[in-house]
């Protein structure tokens, strides 16, 4: 099926779901990447605002301000994304595409260090290859990155396919984390393949 189409089909799968579900799936989803030892060992994490029924993520970002981790979430800049630390939900506010952003901007950081980082997706595959909404975002950011850190495609599990198409420059994540799995890509040890 081609890009297209199956974005798509899974946005309009992904919105169509009730609240109850939704939420029932983000807890569990959640519950499951604080199980995974990447998780638990990174001391700086990116994260991602949930939007159009994706799976939240306010648990793991209280889980992980609990432990005295450093917890950034993106913001758009232009046509880059830039990353900024957040000590507390409340400095988000609505941004670019109805996004929630850290404010305010004027420490971003476009690189940090990070040693873990949730992807939000529209589709994953068994092989770690993920679409996103199309804007190429994620796909310029980990361009730019010398160091490729844990990625994790956190979603429903509706959402993972059998094989998607991909290119060759295509960052595969490391971890495909559900309500009713976790699955480690074996082939995706360096991020780059």
């Amino acid at each position: 099926m081609p890009k297209r189409s199956l974005r798509s089909s899974m946005l309009a799968r992904r919105c169509a779901l009730a609240i109850e579900l939704w939420q029932a799936n983000s807890q569990g989803a959640q519950q499951r990447l604080l199980a995974v030892d990447a998780f638990r060992r990174a001391a700086r994490l990116a994260l991602y605002a949930p939007l159009k029924n994706e799976v939240d993520t306010a648990l793991l970002f209280e889980a992980a301000r609990q432990a005295g981790k450093q917890v950034f979430y993106p913001l758009v800049c232009g046509n880059r994304l830039a990353f900024h630390e957040v000590e507390t939900l409340g400095q988000l506010q609505r941004g670019s595409f109805g996004i929630l952003e850290p404010c305010p901007v004027d420490t971003a950081v476009a690189y940090p260090d990070f040693d873990l980082m949730v992807v939000p997706g529209v589709a994953f595959d068994l092989r770690g290859h993920r679409i996103g909404f199309g804007k190429g975002y994620y796909d310029r950011y980990f361009a730019e990155l010398t160091q490729v850190p844990t990625l994790v495609g956190l979603c429903h599990d509706f959402q993972i396919c059998t094989e998607l198409p991909a290119e060759g420059h295509d960052v595969r994540m490391h971890y495909l984390v559900t309500e009713a799995r976790v699955v480690q890509v074996q082939e995706a040890v360096t991020g780059r393949r």
